[in-house]
């Protein structure tokens, strides 16, 4: 019986046999696929066209404008010359007792400010305030005045060899001395120079200070 069943046409030794219909009907889609890649492509095509045309046109009306002198660019100007913030005034030798200071410690040594304190008002200074703070200088010690002190900081300095001199905002003539780790000792009193001179402050990067609090300490470290 299985010898006289009809045979199906689409099937031959197992595999399907490809009809003309489906054939074309593949083919038709292969057609229609590739005119739409076509067709994405020109439209892909005709923006890029569009952009390359609107970026030559602007970059026209630029030059033009530029050309004109209705669009200027801006140029590179170049830094100007740093002013040096040491002041240059020479200084007369103020007398001790014209002078009002304050002596802060910023070192480990207790009793530092104490003592130091004791010897300025033993030349006659007008001694203030006297505490421990805390500083990041390096170095002998901080002399820090505003600029109506710059006088009285000059002969602080005269008196404290190797400090280093920085101004801060304040009014007064006040001067507040800041030891550091490096401080040993006051200049004698019959060694001080008191010819007239310029403050010392030959720490450029570290003139400036912080004009929040008072005493003073540099904002920047060398």
């Amino acid at each position: 019986m299985a010898r006289n069943r009809a045979k199906d046409p689409s099937i031959l030794h197992g595999h399907h046999v490809v009809s003309g219909a489906e054939l074309r009907a593949a083919m038709e889609a292969a057609r229609d696929a590739d005119e739409t890649a076509r067709v994405r492509r020109r439209v892909l095509h005709a923006v890029v066209l569009v952009l390359l045309i609107g970026l030559i046109g602007a970059g026209i009306i630029t030059a033009l404008a530029i050309i004109n002198g209705r669009l200027r660019i801006p140029t590179a100007e170049p830094a100007p010359t740093p002013v040096a913030s040491c002041p240059a005034t020479m200084f007369d030798y103020t007398p001790n007792d014209k002078v009002n200071l304050n002596v802060f410690n910023s070192t480990s040594r207790p009793g530092l400010a104490k003592s130091v304190a004791d010897e300025f008002a033993a030349r006659k200074f007008a001694v203030g305030n006297v505490s421990n703070i805390n500083a990041g200088y390096r170095g002998v010690a901080e002399v820090v005045s505003g600029p109506a002190g710059q006088p009285a900081a000059f002969t602080v300095q005269r008196n404290l060899q190797g400090s280093d001199y920085f101004e801060d905002g304040r009014t007064d003539a006040g001067v507040d001395v800041i030891l550091a780790q490096d401080y040993k000792a006051l200049v004698p009193p019959e060694l001080v120079d008191q010819t007239p001179g310029k403050l010392s402050c030959p720490r450029e990067n570290r003139r400036v200070a912080d004009l929040d609090k008072l005493p003073v300490s540099p904002t920047a470290a060398s």
